[in-house]
């Protein structure tokens, strides 16, 4: 988990590494992260990282072909402050996200709405394109943390309404650590999204004060490209 800060008040990222997978076929469906900060663009430009303009806004491109799009300026709290995705039916989308994951309906326009959890947290932007949403293989999930209590009526709210249940109501155990309790759904247009029990979340969530050291450990230790070429082959894009 990668962020700004403790995942408990700040917006975090899950990175995932198939050591067989070479690449993944980017979709439509994530258009972006958006994130105020002063130090992005002079450490790309300090690493010769290419930093792209795309209707007069900045951004980055991860390896992988993630946009993270920058607003060159400090701001108090979490300095991400927007996950934008694609959707083929606005005003259903809306609809979906406010009534039964029970958003916040921040601002709307022809085209996009902005929802969130509350005033100080990452917000969710929904973005019409016109057209149905192609996840292809590069996709993923959001995640919400939320009173165990609440996971029930989730679950039961998407059942009365003939919603989309990835995965139903599930106690999941960690050895040694919390048993967590999710429900994943999936909106309109298939986003993924997880709803995870608050309380056990919290335990494990909380910062591994080695968890920059285990990383750059376990980078190092990766000698996946030398087995693959040992044996003459490439890794695989992921189907």
């Amino acid at each position: 988990m990668v962020g700004y800060g403790p995942e408990d008040n700040h917006f975090v990222v899950e990175l995932t590494y198939n050591y067989g997978i070479g690449t993944y076929k980017l979709g439509t469906d994530f258009m972006g992260i958006t994130i105020y900060s002063s130090s992005i663009l002079p450490n790309a430009t300090k690493h010769s990282w290419p930093i792209h303009t795309e209707n007069d806004r900045c951004y980055v491109e991860a390896p992988g072909g993630y946009k993270f799009y920058v607003q060159d300026s400090d701001v108090d709290g979490d300095p991400v402050k927007k996950v934008s995705l694609a959707c083929s039916n606005l005003q259903r989308s809306i609809e979906f996200w406010s009534t039964k994951c029970g958003l916040k309906l921040y601002s709307q326009s022809d085209a996009s709405a902005i929802l969130g959890c509350s005033d100080d947290q990452c917000k969710v932007e929904l973005l019409d394109i016109g057209g149905p949403v192609d996840h292809a293989t590069a996709f993923g999930r959001v995640a919400f943390s939320c009173p165990e209590t609440e996971l029930e009526s989730i679950e039961k709210c998407m059942k009365d309404a003939d919603e989309t249940i990835l995965t139903p109501l599930v106690r999941l155990d960690t050895p040694g650590k919390a048993t967590v309790a999710v429900v994943i759904v999936a909106d309109p247009d298939g986003h993924e999204i997880c709803f995870v029990g608050d309380e056990a979340f919290r335990e494990l969530s909380r910062v591994d004060p080695s968890a920059d050291s285990l990383l750059e450990e376990g980078l190092a230790a990766d000698k996946s490209d030398e087995w693959f070429a040992k044996k003459g082959k490439t890794k695989k894009t992921a189907e």
